[in-house]
């Protein structure tokens, strides 16, 4: 009873908040329910969960308890009694498992497929689970190496401004990957396991031009791949490895006007064989409540911004065009004094060559001022 009950018959307290209509009494190891029929029937069917995980030697707690009740009253009550029963790892008394009937299926399918995505909103567990996965291979000797990796976004443009070598400038786009492997393997492990090349965490640049096999490979943050990006890191795969592509394709950090890897490819291997998609949606957000709910609330945000609204890329052409109107001020400024007159840039723009946006209201009245002076200039230049 003190296993299907947990300490001090917690499992009855937290039913009865969640079922307040209904009355759930102990007498002598003997549990009574009364109330409305459907809260009845849902209660006596977690509480059968919770013996059937007795039996097995598994405790009742809050996480359990509340994690049966969901998925009773999603009567999805099969999946649960799965969900419990998975055990991924367990490490200093933590045992990690999945939490939702997506994220069960979802490690499911990580064990059929050789290819799998991940794709859902942030907190619903993709990597966490993925990465979990990838250790419990590790110390199966399914596998002989972990490859973590993450674009680095900003890589071409940003990162030079941060002090320290490479190494330095890359680890705060891979911090995450580090935390996650410090909640599953000792500390002092992680060092030595990094060093002999069993674990290795780098940027997706570094795939390119390998082949890698025996290895579970897991690719993060994958809305921020370009498509050439994406079909390089597929292309890596080796025999006897995995591969765990994760994302949201709603937070794109890409520069407008290019195309995220993950929402192509999506489309591209949709049916392949051995190749599975798992989404998650909010109702998988294993954080704080209240981000499911922040989820939500961007979600309905979107769908009722109108069409016109809605963020657009921007046309890869605006820049060139922007960069031939500066070379062309450029030029145009080299001609001589006498064809400043025709321009619509102020004196103080001209000797940089970028053009000056405040003067474009004014251009035509002072096209029309200089067009007799403009006129002479051009008859000068001619002859």
């Amino acid at each position: 009873m003190f296993r299907t009950l947990g300490v001090q018959d917690l499992a009855l307290r937290i039913l009865a908040g969640l079922y307040p209509d209904a009355s759930i009494g102990l007498r002598e190891k003997q549990i009574t329910v009364a109330g409305p029929a459907a809260d009845v029937a849902q209660i006596v069917e977690i509480l059968t969960q919770l013996k059937t995980l007795a039996a097995s030697g598994t405790t009742a707690t809050e996480e359990i308890t509340e994690q049966i009740t969901t998925m009773v009253r999603a009567q999805d009550a099969p999946t649960s009694a799965r969900m419990i029963a998975t055990n991924i790892l367990s490490h200093r008394g933590r045992t990690i498992r999945p939490k939702t009937a997506n994220q069960q299926a979802y490690v499911e399918t990580i064990d059929e497929a050789t290819v799998v995505f991940g794709i859902g909103p942030a907190g619903t567990g993709k990597t966490y689970l993925a990465m979990a996965k990838a250790v419990q291979a590790l110390q199966a000797k399914e596998i002989n190496r972990i490859i973590l990796t993450r674009p680095a976004v900003e890589a071409g443009e940003k990162l030079g401004f941060l002090p320290g070598g490479l190494s330095e400038k890359i680890d705060p786009y891979l911090r995450p990957l580090y935390d996650a492997l410090y909640d599953m393997l000792e500390p002092e492990s992680i060092p030595r396991l990094m060093e002999a090349g069993t674990i290795e965490v780098a940027p997706l640049a570094y795939m390119r031009g390998r082949t890698l096999n025996d290895s579970f490979i897991i690719l993060d943050e994958a809305q921020n791949t370009t498509a050439e990006q994406m079909k390089m890191f597929l292309t890596r795969l080796g025999f006897n490895s995995k591969i765990v592509v994760t994302g949201d394709i709603t937070q794109v950090d890409l520069p407008r006007g290019t195309d995220s890897g993950l929402a192509t490819v999506l489309q591209i291997l949709e049916g392949v064989e051995d190749i599975a998609i798992s989404r998650f949606g909010s109702e998988d957000v294993v954080r704080h409540e209240l981000v499911g709910r922040i989820v939500d609330a961007y979600e309905r945000h979107q769908q009722a911004q109108p069409q016109g609204r809605r963020r657009r890329p921007r046309s890869n052409s605006t820049g060139r065009e922007q960069g031939d109107q500066g070379r062309g001020a450029r030029g145009h400024s080299s001609q001589g004094r006498s064809s400043q007159s025709r321009g619509t840039q102020s004196r103080g723009t001209q000797s940089r060559g970028i053009q000056n946006p405040g003067t474009q209201s004014s251009q035509s009245g002072d096209d029309s001022a200089g067009g007799q002076r403009g006129d002479a200039s051009d008859r000068q230049e001619e002859r």
